[in-house]
């Protein structure tokens, strides 16, 4: 969808379903190329989107992931309906994890999610509410 020369994407990430795991990320990635956007601009984005995705899927019930290109930087607003994250602080350490030993099994939660998604990014912001849900806003500038 186009509108005054944004283009959005919304995509719905399920909760627990590790075999669409990953699909609204490459679905972006494939759009921003089809846009013309650098591919260095593009890896950035479309790993920052796929921690944030793994996230929803491993600890959220689910959630939506809306994508906005603008001329000058890429958002992605990813909103969850998760327990929140009751320690934003020590989540956003390297190898910090609250997943599973059978998520673990796995391969995912190893602790990376959140610090590669802000390593990536050119602004992050999280908003988090127990028992409610975390939404997190990505920005990957394009020039």
């Amino acid at each position: 969808m186009i509108v005054d020369d944004t283009i959005a994407y919304h995509y719905v990430v399920h909760g627990d379903d590790f075999t669409r795991a990953g699909e609204a990320s490459s679905s972006l990635k494939s759009n921003l190329k089809k846009l013309g956007i650098p591919s260095p601009i593009i890896r950035k984005i479309a790993i920052a989107m796929y921690e944030g995705e793994i996230n929803m899927v491993i600890h959220a019930r689910g959630g939506t992931i809306d994508a906005l290109i603008y001329p000058e930087y890429v958002e992605m607003i990813l909103d969850d309906v998760g327990p929140g994250i009751p320690d934003v602080e020590a989540a956003m350490q390297t190898g910090f994890s609250t997943a599973t030993q059978q998520v673990r099994n796995l391969g995912f939660g190893a602790g990376m999610g959140l610090p590669n998604m802000k390593k990536y990014t050119d602004c992050m912001e999280i908003h988090t509410q127990l028992g409610i849900g975390t939404k997190v806003i990505m920005r990957v500038n394009v020039e």
